[in-house]
């Protein structure tokens, strides 16, 4: 059967999809979880209540990659996962179960590692300007770009790596070899001298240090080589795969990777919008600042759940533990990790961040910026400073969205106040943004890039004050959210974006859902870590103070609860180094990743090894036991406030059960279902709160069965904050879901704070129940009217009421 060559001309088979209630992330890859692999788990996760199987992206990328986000083929669904054919049978085998597929889209950017496994960019190494796939990538041809008019590679790891430099015959056409890395050479420059034959390419192999890089890249990414998906052609081709998986009813929605990117993300998402049709989940993985709202205007149905996330675990945080935490991290780390701090350092880090690895791209900006206002001759230097300066105050990832119209106004003149002699480069920057042009998108572009590598790349690992609220799209200058705040966010999202995603963990957390509920249980046991820290620098010192603050809460944040020493769990030493060295160097303060410092780096990992088998170790046993029911109380609590909340709540894998993961590509593991459902089948009665987390997987179980069964509760549905009374009132948070224009049916209730209940208890705490008789889906008890908390979590530390 033929189409349309113009995909937005084909027709829909079906008008709408299934509805997604909630979805399941698998992180696909060749080696430990193919489309036949997520078919032999379809069945578990359908008995688990899921709706929608959310799937990491299936073009066909890098051999060997374990997350698949380095497409190098946008054409073609990989064929390590199984190809188009068992991506069709996976379709066909969740749909017959009454489920979906929802996909994860990479339109930004292709993987150029290994330049043969992309046609695309091996032809433009080749043939240059003159490729019929230039126009596909992002690239300064201009003579003044560094490289005199080629495309610069930034592969070389050293200045002498060129006479490195060999001809490889090997195969059917001649490749400049250098080291396991092929290059292609253009047509008639073929010769014995490679050096000399470098010479004559379209490309110009540099070193990565060199500053030098005449491509958009993802943020300094070199291996990660960006679209114009503004080009048609490009769109077209890049989404042909996606406009057939529609045509042909294999997909219910789409998650859009790194929409910022691109040089027009709205009128991108439109275009997507338009192919995908009206009814499909259309998702954007957008990293909102804090009290930036989601633009309105926006063809989407909301993002895939930072925002959330960040509500979820701050509701959960302590305030009274904020004022020890932060004289902690001041005695400890130098520094209190506090807004004063975190304001100043993000600014700083910022212009370090542009004035180094995203060089190439500041300069590219400057030169656009200097066309499009019309002053070719404008003073670079001054003008550098002055955009790199209203960059660096820039709060948001872009900010050309509707609801930000204004700021960079606001931004400009602040730096005008500050620095009176940039008036003149501010005035030639306000020109060229105001010809919304080159420049302006460049502008945006670079923002984003700043902020990742800067924030959530750098300064995230420099601070240690509460290190669970250092996560992606989180605010740690602030301590945690109100219940008043935390409900008029959930309030705002029912009403205007109901079927966004929220999540706890995803393939780019920093830590998994439950390192994080029990690193934020600190600030309910601040001054008892305090001493506990001082105590342990004095037994075992670190080579730094900031860097031992920053790894003994993620180590107590993974440390085993079930009494074993942290030496007899395989693997966990070796992933506490690995975290370490990529903390140590993402910090870039003791080491680096452009220049290890070796010797700093072997004292952490020998300070690491000393924690894990002295007497500091035996501590962090000792406590993590004690604290134990009081983390798997908040890990409960997040997870039952999220799957019942507004939005389609996103699992990710494994996360049904307790889990340590660190980031990535700790969070990445295998995952092993077998065991997972063998738990599920064997779940006969209300679990206990133990290290097994079957208690966790009740309550998934039995929050998502109740969505399957009344949907209208949720996705689309009304809620209702509930406050308690009595002297415990603000340990609780709780609220309503029901369907629009009827009385609620489904009460959730969770415990905050759990270790000020310890010795006391609830008290003569109530909570006042809406009209009717309750029944408790985890635990099969029965409430009516002034209920007493102590009953309602007598067996577990959360309710999900439903009305009989």
């Amino acid at each position: 059967m033929t189409h349309d060559t113009d995909p937005l001309k084909r027709p829909r088979i079906r008008a709408r999809p299934t509805p997604v209630r909630s979805t399941y992330r698998l992180q696909l890859r060749p080696d430990a979880l193919t489309f036949a692999d997520a078919r032999a788990i379809a069945e578990y996760l359908q008995q688990l209540g899921i709706s929608h199987l959310y799937l990491s992206p299936i073009l066909t990328a890098a051999p060997g990659s374990t997350h698949g986000y380095d497409v190098t083929d946008p054409t073609t669904v990989s064929a390590a996962l199984g190809g188009p054919l068992g991506f069709k049978a996976l379709a066909d085998e969740v749909r017959s179960r009454g489920m979906g597929l929802i996909v994860d889209l990479v339109p930004n950017h292709v993987g150029v590692a290994d330049p043969r496994q992309n046609p695309w960019w091996w032809n433009v190494l080749r043939n240059g300007r003159e490729s019929k796939f230039a126009h596909f990538f992002d690239i300064d041809w201009s003579p003044g770009n560094g490289a005199g008019g080629r495309l610069a590679l930034p592969v070389l790891q050293s200045e002498n790596d060129p006479a490195k430099l060999t001809v490889d015959r090997s195969g059917p056409e001649p490749m400049l070899a250098l080291h396991d890395l092929r290059f292609p050479i253009a047509p008639d420059t073929d010769g014995d001298n490679a050096l000399r034959i470098h010479d004559q390419q379209h490309y110009r192999l540099v070193s990565w240090k060199s500053g030098l890089c005449t491509y958009r890249r993802f943020f300094a990414i070199s291996s990660l080589a960006a679209l114009r998906q503004e080009d048609p052609e490009v769109f077209e081709i890049t989404h042909r795969e996606l406009a057939a998986w529609c045509d042909h009813d294999l997909i219910d929605g789409v998650r859009v990777d790194h929409p910022d990117g691109l040089s027009y993300p709205s009128a991108y998402l439109a275009k997507l919008r338009q192919l995908i049709g009206p009814h499909r989940l259309l998702l954007v993985e957008k990293i909102l600042a804090n009290r930036e709202p989601l633009d309105p205007t926006l063809p989407v149905d909301g993002t895939t759940g930072y925002d959330a996330l960040a509500g979820l675990g701050g509701v959960l945080i302590d305030p009274a533990g904020e004022q020890a935490l932060t004289e902690l991290s001041r005695r400890v780390a130098g520094h209190g990790s506090d807004r004063a701090w975190f304001g100043e350092t993000e600014h700083r880090i910022k212009r370090a961040v542009a004035e180094t690895i995203l060089a190439p791209e500041i300069r590219r900006l400057v030169e656009a910026i200097k066309r499009d206002a019309g002053v070719p001759d404008s003073d670079t230097l001054s003008l550098t400073n002055a955009t790199i300066e209203v960059l660096a105050f820039m709060p948001v990832y872009r900010v050309e969205y509707a609801p930000l119209a204004g700021m960079t106004g606001a931004i400009i003149a602040e730096v005008e106040r500050r620095n009176a002699e940039l008036t003149t480069p501010l005035s030639v920057l306000v020109a060229a943004l105001g010809a919304d042009g080159e420049a302006a998108v460049r502008f945006g572009q670079v923002c984003g890039a700043m902020t990742a590598k800067a924030v959530e790349d750098t300064m995230f690992y420099r601070a240690a004050r509460l290190v669970s609220l250092q996560e992606v799209g989180g605010n740690p200058a602030r301590f945690g959210h109100s219940l008043n705040e935390f409900h008029l966010a959930n309030i705002d999202r029912a009403q205007r974006w109901p079927a966004t995603m929220t999540t706890l963990s995803t393939h780019d957390t920093k830590r998994g859902e439950d390192v994080r509920a029990r690193i934020g249980l600190l600030s309910q046991v601040a001054g008892t870590w305090s001493r506990a820290v001082d105590s342990w620098l004095g037994m075992t010192p670190a080579p730094d103070g900031s860097t031992a603050l920053f790894l003994l809460q993620n180590m107590f944040g993974v440390w085993p609860a079930d009494g074993r020493p942290a030496s007899s769990v395989p693997g966990l030493r070796e992933r506490l180094h690995l975290f370490a060295e990529k903390a140590v160097r993402e910090a870039g303060t003791g080491s680096c990743w452009e220049d290890p410092d070796t010797e700093f780096e072997t004292a952490v990992h020998a300070w690491i090894d000393a924690v894990i088998d002295g007497p500091v170790g035996a501590e962090l046993s000792d406590l993590t036991h004690d604290l134990a029911p009081h983390a798997w109380s908040d890990s409960l609590a997040q997870k039952l406030l999220q799957l019942c909340g507004p939005g389609i709540p996103d699992l990710y894998q494994g996360c049904e059960l307790w889990e340590d993961s660190l980031v990535d590509p700790d969070n990445r593991r295998p995952v092993d279902f077998s065991a997972r459902t063998g738990m599920l089948q064997s779940l006969t009665g209300t679990p206990a709160l133990d290290p097994s987390g079957a208690a966790k997987m009740w309550i998934v179980a039995y929050a998502l069965w109740l969505r399957r069964e009344r949907p209208d509760c949720f996705v689309g549905g009304t809620y209702q904050p509930l406050f308690a009374n009595g002297e415990q009132a603000r340990r609780l948070v709780a609220y309503t879901r029901g369907r629009v224009g009827e009385a609620a049916e489904v009460l959730v209730a969770a415990t905050r704070h759990s270790v000020g209940l310890a010795d006391l208890g609830w008290g003569d705490t109530t909570l006042e129940l809406p009209q009717g008789t309750w029944t408790d889906r985890l635990t099969g008890h029965t409430f009516a009217g002034r209920t007493r908390l102590e009953k309602m979590f007598a067996r577990l530390p959360v309710a999900l009421l439903v009305r009989s």
